[in-house]
């Protein structure tokens, strides 16, 4: 007979050095496992983050709607010097805050141990929580998902850097990915994002690791939020004939709209333009500017304060909204961005979406119209971000309207291919091209 512990078996005898071996490689003090242990600890911290840092954002906007209603002409002075104030800190303290925080994250992946002294540091990520807070305080067009990304992003790092093992661009991936399925309860709107927006390239493991850490930091945000849907339960859905006739302008419509939105925003951030050498050599005083376009036109509207959530969800539930909402928005949106500030733009241009949708109702009298309006939101936002897939998850996932998916893809793959034409950069790349420098040195 053979001997089941020979060499010819196959097998090898357990002995004491083997286990000793097998500890090293994959014990609690072996990288393997400090990795995975990292990871675990750093999803639960940025579902906790995410879920404080909503708390936060929403009763700042709350405070903010009190003052306004006592003091209705008083943000036409308050919010140019909040504007300006804002900036003046940022630049001189957390100048890698300014912004969304999605291009940080972006930049940050060619040298994310660097990074994380830098663009990705507690000391930035602080300071950019509590001057978006600020901000959401003045009364600006900014919302909390791309400071997120940036936050969840830090605390990955920050846990590694714990934990002391090596830090991979991946990991900065998963971070800032969790931080969207968080923010907006949406687990798929993250994964999709990761790919399409963060990542460069399709990678197994860092699908993985996005995987992970999306379904932790989802389970611990909902075990303190509640299982939630972010715009409630729409469920809209429309028919072949209608969809016929609404994709293609919604589609077009918005994609063209959101490709507008980029190249200006492009183009006062990183263009030879007059007017962008002017606002970066009088940075504060340009961002005072913006905000008295914001004060003046959240005073003249009384609607475009903020992230625009609640008017977005009234016109998604069938209220009818004034047609110039969209274009207000917009503008008000923009202003903001090109400022200097701290704050992201997605919840603000899901705003702009639905006011573009609630144009569209009009045209399309006869539809549902709370489809049009979601389609519209699909078409602008994925004209904007350029990431098709994450627009329609995060629409699908945020208004339960699953019965509108087919539409959704059309409207943005054909909003993805209109935005190319107005403006061929993806907005978060060229911004990210801004934060290069700073986080390889």
């Amino acid at each position: 007979m053979i001997d089941r512990r020979s060499p010819r078996s196959g097998s090898r005898k357990w002995t004491a050095g083997r286990y000793r071996a097998l500890l090293r490689s994959r014990g609690p003090q072996s990288v393997r496992f400090r990795t995975r242990l990292a990871i675990l600890l750093g999803a639960v911290v940025i579902g906790l983050a995410a879920t404080v840092f909503a708390l936060a954002a929403d009763a700042a906007g709350a405070l903010f709607e009190r003052y306004v209603a006592r003091y209705p002409y008083v943000p036409l002075v308050s919010t140019p010097l909040i504007f300006a104030g804002l900036v003046w800190i940022t630049r001189r303290y957390v100048p890698l805050a300014r912004g969304s925080g999605i291009p940080q994250v972006i930049a940050a992946q060619s040298d994310p141990e660097a990074a994380t002294q830098s663009l990705v540091s507690i000391r930035t990520v602080v300071g950019k929580a509590l001057l978006t807070l600020v901000a959401v305080l003045g009364g600006a067009s900014v919302g909390r998902e791309g400071p997120t990304v940036q936050i969840a992003a830090a605390v990955m790092g920050l846990s590694h850097r714990v934990l002391r093992v090596p830090l991979r661009g991946a990991v900065l991936i998963a971070g800032g990915a969790a931080g969207v399925a968080a923010a907006f309860n949406t687990p798929l709107a993250g994964l999709l994002f990761a790919i399409e927006e963060l990542a460069s390239a399709y990678e197994q493991r860092v699908t993985l690791l996005v995987i992970a850490a999306i379904v932790i930091a989802g389970m611990v945000a909902q075990s303190v939020q509640g299982d939630y849907v972010y715009f409630g339960l729409i469920g809209a859905h429309m028919g072949l004939g209608s969809a016929l006739f609404v994709v293609p302008v919604a589609g077009l419509v918005g994609g063209v709209t959101g490709g507008l939105f980029s190249r200006l925003m492009l183009a006062l951030a990183t263009g030879p333009h007059a007017i962008t050498r002017w606002s970066k050599a009088r940075p504060v005083q340009f961002a005072a500017l913006c905000g008295l376009v914001v004060g003046g036109l959240g005073c003249l509207t009384g609607l475009t304060w903020g992230t625009g959530y609640g008017a977005a969800r009234a016109m998604i539930t069938g209220v009818d909204a004034p047609l110039w909402f969209g274009p207000a928005k917009f503008v008000s949106t923009l202003a903001t961005a090109v400022a200097g500030l701290p704050g992201g733009i997605f919840a603000p241009s899901l705003s702009v979406g639905a006011g573009i949708g609630n144009i569209l109702r009009g045209v399309f009298p006869d539809s549902p119209s709370s489809a049009v309006v979601i389609l519209g939101m699909v078409g602008y936002f994925a004209g904007v971000v350029r990431a098709p897939l994450t627009a329609v998850i995060i629409l699908s996932e945020t208004t339960a309207s699953r019965g509108l998916m087919l539409p959704m893809f059309a409207t943005a793959f054909l909003a993805d291919g209109a935005s190319t034409l107005v403006c061929r950069e993806k907005l978060y790349h060229g911004l990210s091209k801004t934060f290069a420098m700073r986080s390889s040195a």
